[in-house]
């Protein structure tokens, strides 16, 4: 099996499974991939379409089709010499509901449970109602509505005992309370079960016991069934008369069943992000490491999965700690593993979203990051600098939104802490307090005061969390933090400046192992510290990516998740300064352009990013379309319905999405793109969180807003908008599509490991999630890959999304035959001159004497002009060329996309004779031993 070389990202789920990837294996094989890249594979909530939802992380998905499943598919693999890369949830499990047997544990031996050090829970929560117990906001009301309404159901089950349902929640009681129930009958039998639950305080194997032994007995004896049916009956509350019974019942157990509107305020464990069905897991503590990891070590080591993906890892008390015994413990399987060490090491990728000026700590003992940085960077590199004023000023003209993207987030950070996060903020407040305690110097400092400074410096938090220990801060934690220092300093009064200060000092500026050992002073402070690095975390990630990126709109090409929309743009040099450095840092880092998780698809944003070259076009055309949108306009509040800012949204998701061979006047095809459209529209109104969102929905706005778009996409009342949006789609779209390629060629040919996501070999014209994860058609594309047609013979016929293709299989195939070079070849960037110098990004990789030149045109829409397709004549390179270093003058190459023979005589390149029959350029060096490379 070879080294990780180029992967492929599939979404498994019960309409896709481990065994419908088989017949796929060979088309990935002859595409160039190594390896599969998988979705989670771990037990997830029935019908999860994601996985991401894990509820049993000891068994392979029977979703997916189990082990079993997993054995054929590897074997498979193994066949054609691949590998498979699998995902794995380090951070959350599954909660609620009734398939997560360790939380149902926990909801019935509350903390004498096993796995009650699990999750991540505060047992001993500042609210008194709460000591002791979990609050368990499940419910679709206020919890006197629920259980007067007779909605709480309590229930015998004769395997695991009385519990309470609720639609698909279970709550079990704890067993010594089983006698509460059982002496609401005067059945002596029931009496004698009552004493002996009651004695069985923490006695689990007692009380499992005494359950096998009432039900044997129901099922016996007719008059202890007929006494249960009675007990259950007396807690019916559909009757008013048993309504306080049930709630005197509900009262002893070992959490507060509340109103889902509670757990923004009130939760007291940890979530992920603020999505109450996920509960954190404490992933710190040896036990839960190794029972979460038990299953995936085992298929490690029988050599079954060859990479992880780590999701979140920003989520983690220490993600340093967890990757390095992560790395040690599979360094440790791999040597004993049947079929060895993979070549080139076991990969370990984590998600991990790096703001700007942020690198990924090289002390960790894992491979890179999952990509999105790159694509934020190939993102970047595409967009026209001189579109960004005029585009942010038409923005904030016609808006009234700001133009500065971080106005944006600040104010969206303000929102979500004290909206959705607000409990995990005023956790994070109440340790700072006993922090301050611990110091007769401090323990003035109100918690008012706590609260106030902790928001500001979060509100201007510039990376997504720090790493500080036991030993304060570490790398470029000092530098991040004093950022967010001094952006909020001006905002404090002078009064609490020096809270400011000592938050710098808590939160890692003074190492917690100054203080004494044992002490609760270094105790606390290590608390705060965690607790306030897993607040910010997904402060950002609600801020930032579900917030602001839905609020911000001059360009949506430069808003995505890992993006950093505020640099609207990057210079070659940029680009080349950060691949170089992954080249030296983390060569295997993987190279992403799309995911599961992208807001737009890749040619999405491409397309999209033509814009920025034609602002003054796009900005003159959007105007006239405010105007012809005005018939189709609904009003909510004595605002238009969509506002300005949603409807421009709108302009430009149309332009960015509409399908290629999508007519104005095709009812049927308007009306399948119309269905895909509506969960955009609703998820976007609900995100930015200004005229409706997910908590309380404004169904006038969202309705108004929805006629709209039904009216501008299938309605007549639309016709002659439509038909100008569909207009300037075909402007666009050729240079979007040169775009898209360009995008595909520095993601297999930059330093890194490229990844593919699911349909992407074709155009990925495709919104957020649920849109980006559609089957995928498959036979078109393996047919396409059989005819194994040069890309210039298909750009005649380019919307069918061949020749992008036949641009990745070739790339990839020059990656197999050359893998060192794309591997481990050192990056070299290359000189441009001549007129249209500023349009080229051309770098070499080079290594042992063996080289690539890669070559691809940036900002290519007045060279398209009108062409139909998505190429132009070379002449319009003019006297443009790309200086080769010395060593490859006199060297034979192999141009990969037009198969010919390029002698490179001098130490320039002629753009304008390189990309005759193609735009794009990729150089491999001739072996002249075997003859031409491919």
């Amino acid at each position: 099996m070879s080294p990780v070389r180029a992967t492929v990202r599939l979404q498994f789920h019960k309409d896709f499974t481990l065994d419908d990837a088989i017949p796929l294996v060979d088309y990935f094989a002859d595409l160039g991939i190594s390896h599969i890249y998988a979705s989670p594979i771990t037990t997830a909530r029935a019908g999860s379409v994601h996985g991401y939802d894990v509820v049993d992380p000891t068994r392979v998905n029977p979703e997916l089709g189990g082990e079993e499943a997993l054995r054929r598919l590897v074997a498979r693999l193994r066949e054609r010499g691949m590998g498979l890369i699998v995902d794995f949830v380090p951070n959350h499990m599954s909660v609620g509901g009734s398939e997560n047997a360790w939380w149902l544990d926990v909801l019935k031996w509350g903390r004498h449970s096993p796995y009650a050090k699990f999750y991540d829970i505060n047992w001993y929560s500042p609210d008194p109602e709460l000591h002791g117990q979990l609050l368990l906001p499940f419910l679709g009301g206020a919890y006197g509505d629920i259980l007067q309404a007779g909605e709480l159901k309590l229930v015998f089950d004769e395997k695991d005992g009385f519990r309470v349902e609720y639609y698909a929640h279970h709550f079990p009681i704890s067993p010594p309370t089983y006698a509460d129930i059982l002496r609401a009958s005067d059945a002596s039998e029931l009496r004698l079960f009552a004493d002996a639950f009651e004695a069985r305080e923490g006695d689990r194997e007692g009380a499992n016991e005494a359950v096998t032994q009432l039900a044997e007995s129901a099922r016996q004896n007719p008059a202890v069934k007929a006494a249960l049916d009675q007990c259950l009956a007396a807690f019916d509350a559909s009757d008013a008369a048993n309504h306080e019974r049930l709630h005197a019942l509900l009262e002893r157990q070992h959490y507060r069943l509340a109103s889902w509107r509670t757990a923004s305020d009130d939760i007291n464990w940890r979530r992920f992000f603020d999505i109450t069905e996920l509960g954190g897991l404490r992933m710190e503590r040896p036990e839960v490491f190794d029972a979460l990891h038990a299953m995936i070590f085992r298929l490690i080591g029988e050599g079954l999965i060859d990479g992880l993906r780590l999701d979140h890892i920003d989520g983690l008390a220490n993600p340093r700690g967890y990757c390095r015994k992560l790395r040690r413990q599979i360094d440790t399987i791999c040597q004993s593993r049947s079929n060895g060490t993979p070549e080139g090491g076991f990969p370990i990728y984590v998600e991990k979203i790096l703001a700007e000026g942020e690198h990924l700590r090289g002390d960790w003992g894992i491979d890179g990051t999952t990509g999105y940085e790159f694509m934020n960077e190939v993102s970047g590199v595409m967009h026209d600098p001189a579109g960004e004023k005029p585009l942010n000023e038409f923005w904030a003209e016609k808006t009234g939104r700001p133009a500065d993207f971080m106005e944006e987030v600040r104010e969206a950070r303000r929102l979500v802490v004290t909206t959705a996060l607000a409990s995990e903020f005023e956790s994070t407040a109440h340790t700072l307090h006993v922090v301050a305690q611990q110091d007769w110097r401090t323990r003035d400092i109100s918690l008012g005061s706590i609260r106030r400074v902790l928001l500001e410096l979060i509100t201007y938090f510039p990376v997504y969390r720090t790493y500080a220990s036991a030993a304060g801060f570490t790398g470029e934690d000092e530098k991040f933090f004093q950022k967010a220092v001094d952006g909020a300093r001006p905002n404090l009064s002078e009064a609490e400046l020096p809270v400011l200060e000592l938050l710098h000092e808590w939160l890692g500026g003074k190492a917690p192992c100054r203080q004494p050992v044992g002490s609760v002073a270094r105790r606390e402070q290590r608390r705060a510290i965690t607790k306030f690095q897993q607040l910010t975390s997904p402060v950002a990630a609600k801020a930032v990516e579900d917030t602001s990126c839905y609020r911000s709109g001059a360009l949506l090409s430069r808003n995505d998740v890992g993006f950093d929309p505020q640099n609207f743009s990057q210079s070659t040099e940029e680009f080349h300064a950060s691949s170089k450095l992954r080249s030296e840092q983390f060569p295997r880092n993987m190279l992403t352009t799309a995911t599961h998780d992208h807001k737009r698809g890749e040619d999405t944003r491409a397309r999209l990013a033509v814009i920025s070259e034609m602002a003054d076009l796009y900005t003159q055309a959007a105007t006239r379309w405010l105007e012809m949108g005005s018939p189709l306009r609904g009003t909510f509040a004595d605002k238009p319905a969509p506002t300005p800012g949603d409807e421009l949204m709108l302009y430009q998701t149309l332009l960015a999405s509409w399908p290629l061979d999508l007519a104005a006047d095709d009812k049927q095809g308007l009306q399948a793109y119309l269905d895909r459209l509506l969960p955009w529209q609703e998820k976007a109104l609900r995100e930015e969180k200004l005229e409706s969102d997910w908590w309380t929905p404004n169904t006038e706005y969202e309705a108004a807003c929805r006629n709209f778009l039904e009216q501008l996409i299938t309605g007549e009342k639309g016709g002659a908008l439509r038909k100008e949006i569909v207009e300037m789609v075909a402007r666009i779209a050729p240079a979007g599509a040169l775009n898209g390629m360009t995008q595909a060629v520095l993601r297999m040919t930059a330093p890194g490991v490229p990844d593919l996501y699911q349909g992407c070999d074709f155009w990925d014209l495709s919104l957020v999630e649920p849109d980006n994860r559609r089957p995928v058609d498959y036979p078109p594309r393996i047919a396409a890959l059989k005819e194994a047609k040069a890309p210039a013979e298909l750009l005649s016929s380019w919307k069918d999304g061949r020749v992008k293709q036949s641009v990745i299989a070739r790339t990839l195939a020059a990656r197999t035959s050359h893998a060192d070079v794309f591997l481990k070849g050192q990056y070299i960037p290359l000189e441009v001159s001549g007129a249209q110098a500023s349009h080229v990004l051309a770098f070499a990789r080079e290594y042992q004497g063996k080289a690539a030149i890669v070559i691809v045109p940036l900002r290519v829409w007045r060279f398209i002009g009108e062409n139909p397709s998505p190429s132009f004549e070379a002449s319009a390179w003019q006297d443009t060329s790309v200086k080769v270093p010395k060593q490859f003058v006199d060297q034979i190459f192999t141009e990969t996309f037009s198969h010919s023979s390029v002698h490179v005589k001098q130490s320039e390149l002629s753009l304008s004779e390189l990309l005759a029959s193609f735009p794009l350029g990729l150089l491999i060096t001739q072996d002249l031993s075997q003859g031409e490379t491919l």
